[in-house]
């Protein structure tokens, strides 16, 4: 089988690129990407493309399947410029599937496409995917959805899987989701235990996590297996503020909704984090997911638990751990982290 992997450098890319790799079935990888990674695996070949311009036809022709994770977090405040990669690149590699005639496409969608819903209890897939409309990143893999709505009815030959993982973690990926979400103003060694002395308390506070090599694992499942639609990825335990205090050894501190989305919002808006106010709404709105069918239909199992993807993360953090590609990569901010700052907390890519 001949595997292309678009965003393949990435957090969930090197993990599926690493899976794929080990898979007997698997003879070549293309690993495309922006940039040319130092780091590589078995099996791959590398191709530099952009899937918002370059002309992707000929890379996806003859595969057996594609697997679609490129996306842009940032930058926030330019929501143009990640409506143009995420949303208009989606189309393009849509419709190069379709040219190529590649008779699988599986896709990284996310938690995040899923309209608000229950802490409660677990939704399943056929929760409404609209997304929250304030948030870049919820509206724009809504859209995709519907995207992939529009592709399977006029492309019912091609085989379309689509995963919603929770929020992904490992520990060469915390320097990257440091510079995405936290900023180069927050020291990694901030990740102490002893260092934190509260978790906040937040109502709505309980979202899913799962390791990226348990992601990779589904990716390659969903390559190998004859399935369609949507799946869950989440494992367990559900997080929440007891997990979190636990996990760094502090206590809880109930803290008022209003003021800590007022203290965000001023801190994007001088550019002092790059994590928009409209993410954390997002977050405390988004459903506890069900993977009874991941598990069920796709035969994926995660081998580690979200407590432990989030203590590998702290560790990464605490290390500057990351990998010799160039979203993974310690270098990327720059030496202090000043590339981060000349180009905009959250504004140039």
């Amino acid at each position: 089988m001949r595997i292309v992997v678009i965003g393949a450098t990435g957090n969930v890319g090197t993990s599926t690129v690493q899976a794929l790799s080990a898979t007997p079935q698997v003879t070549s990888i293309v690993g495309v990407a922006r940039r040319r990674p130092e780091w590589t695996a078995d099996k791959v070949e590398w191709a530099e493309a952009d899937v918002a311009k370059s002309d992707l036809v000929p890379i996806l022709r003859g595969a057996d399947a594609v697997v679609h994770l490129a996306w842009l977090f940032q930058p926030t405040h330019d929501p143009t410029v990640t409506w143009r990669a995420n949303v208009q690149g989606s189309a393009r590699v849509l419709r190069a599937t379709a040219e190529a005639e590649v008779p699988a496409l599986v896709y990284s969608s996310s938690v995040g496409a899923y309209s608000p819903g229950p802490k409660d209890r677990a939704v399943d897939e056929s929760w409404p995917t609209h997304g929250w409309p304030s948030a870049a990143y919820g509206r724009e893999k809504a859209y995709v959805e519907r995207l992939l709505d529009a592709f399977e009815a006029e492309h019912p030959a091609c085989r379309v899987v689509r995963l919603r993982p929770g929020f992904i973690f490992k520990r060469e990926s915390s320097v990257e989701q440091r510079r995405l979400f936290a900023g180069p103003l927050v020291p990694g060694r901030l990740a102490r235990p002893d260092l934190i002395p509260f978790v906040p308390d937040l109502p709505g506070l309980r979202f899913q996590a799962l390791h990226s090599a348990d992601a990779g694992e589904a990716f390659r499942l969903a390559v190998l297996r004859d399935v369609r639609g949507a799946f869950n990825l989440a494992a367990d335990p559900v997080v929440d503020a007891d997990v979190l205090a636990d996990l760094l050894g502090a206590r809880k501190v109930r803290l008022p909704l209003r003021a800590v989305r007022t203290a965000l919002a001023a801190a994007w808006a001088l550019r002092l984090v790059p994590a928009s106010p409209q993410l954390l709404d997002m977050a405390l709105r988004i459903p506890v997911m069900d993977t009874g069918r991941a598990r069920s239909e796709l035969g994926w199992t995660p081998v580690h638990t979200s407590r432990d993807a989030l203590a590998e993360f702290l560790e990464g953090l605490r290390g500057g751990t990351g990998m010799d590609t160039p979203p993974l990569s310690p270098g990327t901010g720059g030496p202090m982290r000043s590339h981060e700052v000349r180009t905009g907390v959250g504004g140039r890519p």
